[in-house]
């Protein structure tokens, strides 16, 4: 169990922006940082002011005075290796008040939640593996688009988060909040490991490193299937592998990543309620049983941190090579009732089909260079940092389908999408008890578009500027109280930003803004004054100028009207004895348009409270385990709020034992009380056999997996 001291030293400055970015990218963040406190520290005056030390559990180092905002931190691989998790995205749990589920199949991205919103498949909410950009914008499917499913969990060595648009480093998506996963440089043993369980569910692991030369050769393999409780078999299939090269030591580490994934599976998407109400399907059935996907994800990344006589350069580039065909179908006979017939339909079936394509490619880097410094007698550090991305899909599009083959093409694009930003922060310690963090980010994006439809083909570009600013006040009585405000953005999809009529019907629509301003506001609190327990509270605010909604009968996100969200966020974490650790974390919101409608006020899918509770057990002679108990509450499903979906509430246990240093034996239980909840639920018209033209509104639901085992045996070697 790892353990640290806190210490204050009176005009200490805090590099946040240096320190949180490398917790989060780089395992040995800690010994290969140097902040402007780390350099007062050392060489302070005799007459410094020194608090009693206090000792914290290392699952997370959120300790007052690490961070800008309550509502950030970091999260450590004991803790995260320590919690049983039922898809590998699932590790963004970590980060308090985020639910993670599903409404298809494994290999598809997942469904996120976090701070009043339904993130859909991850817009608004910024995620990054060492460096390297997961959202995905102008994707087929959603934008901001976040697959996580190539991740490997036993490689996670650090999450660093964030909420709220605060930090100047954080840009498009990362208005709900960020996420920076730091993969592992090296295994402290080798390891493999097999894992069985229910509905023949099957994973294989074996990751190792070794040294090479003057650096460290990791490699990491995985394999697995699963079908699930589906009626129809999902059958997926995943191959998985990562190749990593560490050279350095701590003053200068750099590392060479590659990564490969493939992944194939059937999908059992949201079904209506009143299919399985009357009996024409069960409540694990579908009602298009040639709905599937495949997807292909494979990434070369460079990072490098040298510390400098006077601060810190950091420098990254990645480039990625991805595609997905995926087939879904969610209004079934609503749109195409009859037999199409014809050549445009060899199949002679009817039905709602659509499939959603692309290939793409990503190049980019980030660097920063910051100074630690003093400006008048004031500890003082500034960083400047550049960022640039550039996606070319080739194509992405939309297709009518039947019987899970393409028919038709409804658009199709080649798109070439562009961002630049410059960006600079700046930290003062204006006193013993008061700091200041400004920042200024400055966004520059481009769009191509050239579409099937020539009226939707086009050229754009856009602007935008997000200034930041935090105050930190303390610490006293080891309390610490935080002021954040700032401007963030998200982009729209490049093919809205130049349709001029819409793909299906071709009427004249207007092009959306490329990029969609937002601005929020938290008061927050850190304490560390109950021994042995740290505990915060986040009052927070966020403005959105266009919602993005999930639309069902396109099987993607709209632009919609201006929102506000409000809500408080209360975080804890406790070390009870060496080997007992409680976490309890609880989150409500209240989510508004701000434009008048007749529809009514309310945005649909808007999360509105959160709960989870945990209790991990480590070392306990040869036990180990966790318990994970987690609620995400009732929300409503259409704007007037008469339709809401129910709660849902869910339990995983972990029971482990140690047979001796080289071998363990664990045993997972996901939904421990087999709860009939729903993983996602939508209010929108389908339409059934023998119903009317118009389809009926109803529930469209995607259930929770019911209580299944996993049994993994682990040996190191």
């Amino acid at each position: 169990m790892s353990f640290f001291s806190f210490r204050t030293v009176a005009g200490a400055v805090i590099a946040i922006q240096a320190g949180l970015t490398s917790a989060a990218d780089t395992p040995d963040a800690r010994t290969t940082q140097t902040s402007a406190a780390t350099r007062a520290a050392e060489t302070a005056e005799p007459d410094i002011t020194e608090l009693a030390p206090m000792t914290v559990q290392g699952n997370y180092d959120n300790a007052v005075g690490t961070s800008d905002a309550a509502s950030q931190g970091v999260v450590n691989a004991k803790l995260i290796q320590s919690r049983p998790i039922l898809r590998p995205a699932e590790v963004l749990e970590f980060v308090p008040g985020v639910i993670i589920t599903q409404h298809s199949g494994d290999g598809k991205a997942n469904q996120y939640f976090l701070r009043g919103f339904n993130l859909d498949h991850g817009t608004d909410f910024a995620t990054f593996v060492d460096g390297m950009p997961v959202n995905m914008p102008s994707h087929a499917h959603g934008q901001g688009y976040s697959d996580l499913n190539w991740l490997i969990p036993e490689l996670v060595d650090r999450i660093g988060y964030r909420k709220g648009p605060y930090s100047a480093e954080e840009g498009d998506f990362a208005s709900a909040g960020a996420a920076r996963i730091g993969l592992v440089d090296r295994m402290p043993r080798g390891m493999a490991s097999l894992t069985g369980g229910s509905w023949g569910y099957g994973r294989s692991l074996i990751a190792d490193s070794h040294a090479v030369g003057n650096g460290d050769l990791l490699y990491a393999f995985e394999a697995s299937h699963n079908d699930g409780p589906w009626d129809k078999p999902e059958n997926f299939r995943k191959l998985n592998g990562v190749l990593r090269y560490s050279f350095g030591d701590d003053d200068n580490l750099s590392h060479i990543t590659a990564m490969g994934y493939s992944a194939k599976w059937n999908s059992t998407d949201q079904i209506p309620k009143r299919a399985v109400e009357e009996g024409l399907i069960g409540r694990f059935g579908s009602l298009d049983s040639s709905d599937h996907g495949r997807t292909e994800r494979y990434s070369l990344s460079f990072d490098t941190r040298r510390k400098l006589d006077d601060g810190l350069f950091k420098f990254n580039a990645y480039a990625i090579h991805s595609r997905l065909d995926l087939f879904s179908d969610f209004t079934y006979l609503l749109d195409n009732p009859a037999d199409l017939g014809g050549a445009a339909n060899p199949s002679g079936l009817a039905g709602d089909q659509f499939e959603q394509a692309e290939k793409r490619d990503v190049f980019g880097f980030a660097s920063s260079r910051a100074w630690f410094g003093e400006l008048a007698g004031l500890d003082m550090s500034n960083t400047l940092g550049v960022q640039l991305r550039h996606d070319r899909l080739d194509p992405v599009g939309l297709y009518s389908a039947a019987n899970g083959k393409r028919v038709d093409t409804t658009q199709k694009s080649q798109v070439r999408e562009t961002a630049a930003a410059l960006y600079g922060e700046n930290s003062l310690q204006w006193t013993s008890w008061l700091r200041s963090v400004a920042g200024l980010r400055l966004d520059h994006y481009n769009f191509d578009v050239n579409s099937n439809i020539p009226q939707n083909s086009g050229k754009r570009s856009a602007i935008i500027s997000s200034p930041k600013l935090s105050l930190i006040f303390g610490p006293w009585a080891q309390t610490e109280y935080f002021l954040n405000y700032g401007y963030g953005f998200h982009s729209n999809d490049a093919r809205g930003v130049t349709a001029r009529v819409t793909p299906k019907e071709l009427q004249a629509t207007s092009p959306a803004d490329p990029l969609v301003r937002t601005k929020g506001g938290e008061i927050g609190i850190r304490t560390e004054i109950v021994p042995r327990l740290q505990s915060s509270i986040a009052f927070w605010q966020l403005r959105v100028g266009s919602e993005l909604v999930f639309s069902g009968d396109a099987g993607d996100t709209e632009p919609s009207r201006p929102s506000l969200r409000r809500g408080i966020e209360w975080n804890n974490h406790y070390m009870a004895l060496p080997w007992l650790f409680f976490d309890l974390d609880l989150a409500t919101s209240h989510a508004r348009y701000t434009r008048s409608d007749p529809s009514g006020q309310h945005i649909p899918g808007a999360i509105e409270k959160v709960a989870s509770f945990g209790v991990s057990v480590t070392d306990l002679g040869p036990w180990f385990g966790q318990f994970q108990l987690r609620y995400f509450g009732p929300r409503p499903l259409i704007e007037d709020n008469s339709v809401r979906s129910k709660a849902t509430t869910l339990a995983y246990l972990r029971v482990g034992y140690k047979f001796n240093p080289d071998w363990k034996l664990a045993l997972d239980v996901f939904n421990l009380f087999d709860s009939k909840a729903d993983d996602i639920t939508y209010y929108y018209a389908s339409r059934l056999a023998g119903e009317s033209a118009g389809g009926m509104e109803d529930v469209h639901f995607h259930p929770v997996e019911p209580r299944n085992v996993r049994a993994t045996l682990t040996t190191y070697f």
